[in-house]
């Protein structure tokens, strides 16, 4: 066939049989074939796909090629006391919205928001520019408004 339309595909299938299955799906692809893949399986897709669409709610949220969805301006900051850190980051006229995992992602560059952290005694664990942060993290991003009630809590 032309196309391969594949929901899940390595679901339940243990290291060994994902990588066969990654190979297989890209072999295929790089042949002229199109594979069309629907996971939850982040890390998977962000190995193996060349184009991603992110759905969430059933609609669109977005879309692009691995590399535009990937690639983010601005700093992925996080601190054993992610409240103190909002405030100081506000303080600072920074702003900041929470990104994955208990951090926050901001437009600002690294040395200003690690200099707003540290004018207010806040101890960063994390501090890093946000391009190529990772799918999950983009995808959570995205889907914060549209996930169900305490998925993200």
């Amino acid at each position: 066939p032309k196309i391969l339309m594949l929901d899940e595909p390595a679901n339940g299938l243990d290291p060994a049989g994902i990588h066969w299955m990654r190979s297989l799906l890209r072999d295929y692809a790089n042949r002229g074939g199109t594979v069309l893949l629907s996971s939850h399986l982040l890390h998977e897709i962000e190995v193996i796909a060349d184009e991603i669409i992110v759905i969430g709610q059933g609609k669109i949220v977005a879309e692009g090629t691995k590399a535009e969805l990937l690639q983010t301006a601005g700093t992925f900051v996080k601190a054993g006391d992610a409240s103190a850190l909002a405030n100081a980051l506000t303080a600072a006229g920074i702003t900041a919205g929470p990104s994955g995992d208990g951090g926050l992602r901001t437009e600002a560059d690294p040395a200003t928001v690690g200099k707003a952290a540290a004018a207010a005694g806040v101890a960063l664990v994390e501090l890093r520019p946000a391009d190529g942060a990772g799918l999950e993290e983009m995808f959570l991003q995205l889907t914060s408004t549209t996930q169900r009630e305490g998925a993200t809590a």
